[in-house]
């Protein structure tokens, strides 16, 4: 079956040059069935309503002007939903992929900082740690005045335990490493002094301080203040007595000045 128009001078020349679009939305609406939507009594009241030609091959509906254009514009309605569904789906497909970009360069970001945050704090840990495993010398900018081992009459062995650092009554004392503090008051011959146990289990003592700056039991890091020097106890003038030890009391004492440039400090 196919769909024609009128033929003769009913037939309106300025519309022949729809006839192609027309025929298509007539087979588009048929295939959709819309053309079960004009009522047959509706048709049969016009005088372009469709009519039955019997061509003896096929057989033919023919409507008119008005109900082509109608049905033309149905077609045209159709086609552009489908092409406004279409272009909403396009730009959906789109926003999800630039929203899937967008995600993955922030993700990439974040782990960028995260790995640059844990760089920063494993550098940090490695800078702490050296710095704690770091010597440096009792008295800044000073120098030897008594050696290890020298024999003198002032002291009740015979011999210095010890070395003595040149220093003015007043000037900063540091502790040569990391530690916890185990003496820290008066040592009679020593005067005013503090005693710190090592972490590699040796000790260090400071003699004749003026005053002190910290007790027993406190942890202190390398180069950290522990007191004045002065010209307490048993001595001729004011001065720092340094002692590397391997107990924390009299008589077990080492050689503080190789001790000291064993752990790096030139002396």
């Amino acid at each position: 079956m196919a769909f024609t128009r009128p033929t003769g001078k009913h037939r309106r020349p300025s519309r022949a040059v729809r006839a192609g679009a027309n025929a298509a939305g007539i087979a588009t609406l048929a295939a959709t069935g819309v053309m079960a939507g004009f009522a047959a009594p509706a048709l049969a009241a016009t005088d372009d309503a469709p009519r039955v030609e019997d061509t003896g091959l096929t057989q033919a509906i023919v409507i008119g002007d008005d109900t082509a254009d109608r049905v033309g514009e149905q077609a045209e309605i159709q086609r552009s939903s489908a092409d406004e569904t279409a272009a909403r789906l396009q730009a959906e497909a789109a926003a999800k992929k630039q929203a899937a970009e967008v995600k993955q360069k922030a993700d990439e970001a974040q782990r960028k900082l995260d790995a640059e945050r844990k760089e920063q704090e494993r550098a940090a840990r490695e800078q702490e740690r050296k710095r704690l495993n770091a010597y440096v010398a009792p008295i800044d900018g000073s120098y030897v005045s008594t050696a290890y081992k020298a024999s003198s009459g002032l002291w009740s062995s015979g011999s210095h335990t010890g070395i003595d650092f040149h220093a003015e009554s007043g000037t900063s004392v540091h502790a040569v490493g990391a530690g916890t503090i185990v003496e820290a008051g008066w040592g009679g011959a020593y005067g005013n002094n503090v005693v710190i146990q090592h972490s590699d289990g040796t000790y260090t003592q400071y003699g004749h301080l003026s005053s002190i700056d910290v007790s027993v039991g406190q942890t202190v890091t390398p180069g950290q203040q522990i007191g004045l020097s002065g010209a307490t106890g048993n001595v001729t003038g004011p001065h720092l007595h340094f002692e590397a030890r391997t107990g924390p009391a009299y008589g077990s004492d080492i050689d503080p000045v190789e001790y000291l440039r064993s752990h790096g400090v030139n002396v």
